[in-house]
């Protein structure tokens, strides 16, 4: 798995980089970083300024959260459905 740079760092290649004083090739090569990860950078940085269409980092993780909620409600709902069933066959004549 490749290492993970903290954020701060990204951001001041990201400003580097979108200056634009050096290609993207050399300011990745400086700050020792591969060339396509310094694309992905500038491509989410992009994102999260609101030049490029797609979801936020927020909106992901909000929705992450939202799909973890429902899957956790449909369980329940499911428990609450067998449990339902097994009551009432006891009830209901034959």
């Amino acid at each position: 798995m490749p290492k993970a740079f903290p954020k701060e760092f990204r951001d001041d290649v990201v400003a580097v980089a979108r200056k634009a004083e050096a290609s993207v090739a050399q300011v990745a090569k400086d700050f020792g970083i591969s060339e396509s990860c310094l694309h992905r950078w500038l491509a989410l940085a992009d994102i999260e300024d609101g030049k490029r269409p797609g979801a936020t980092k927020e909106e992901s993780e909000a929705l992450r959260e939202l799909k973890k909620r429902n899957r956790l409600l449909e369980q329940e709902n499911e428990v609450l459905r067998r449990a339902a069933a097994y009551l009432a066959r006891d009830v209901l004549p034959k």
